[in-house]
């Protein structure tokens, strides 16, 4: 008999000051862990580079794992909008670092927020600036 598996998501948000990760239930409602990679250094400079973030991951993965989740659906974001729509150094090296903890990886989405319609409203109006 199969052992009952216990499914979570993983939020990974990227950007290029920081990496943060965030396990919820399925339902995104209760959260289960959060880590951070600014948690895991002491230097400002170093919060989004991948060696922080791996570990933030790996600590967020832990404490999954002493709560029972087996499994993660992984959705992953940037800044996004009219901001960078690429994640971050850190994005990528918390994923393998979730998945070499011994967590199931479900499907990887990518949930950047897109702008639509007149996007960025450029300053000055109409005419522009009138000097």
């Amino acid at each position: 008999m199969r052992k009952e598996e216990k499914w979570g998501v993983a939020h990974i948000h990227s950007t290029e000051n920081n990496t943060i990760i965030h396990i919820t239930d399925l339902t995104g409602a209760e959260t289960i862990t959060r880590c951070s990679g600014g948690m895991m250094t002491e230097k400002d400079r170093e919060k989004g580079k991948p060696f922080p973030a791996m570990l933030a991951a790996k600590k967020a993965g832990e404490e999954a794992l002493a709560k029972g989740i087996t499994g993660v659906h992984i959705k992953v974001r940037a800044k996004g909008s009219q901001y960078s729509r690429s994640p971050g150094m850190g994005a990528q090296p918390a994923i393998r670092a979730l998945a070499k903890m011994g967590l199931r990886i479900g499907m990887i989405e990518d949930v950047t927020p897109v702008q639509h319609g007149r996007g960025l409203k450029s300053p000055g109006g109409r005419r522009g600036r009138r000097v």
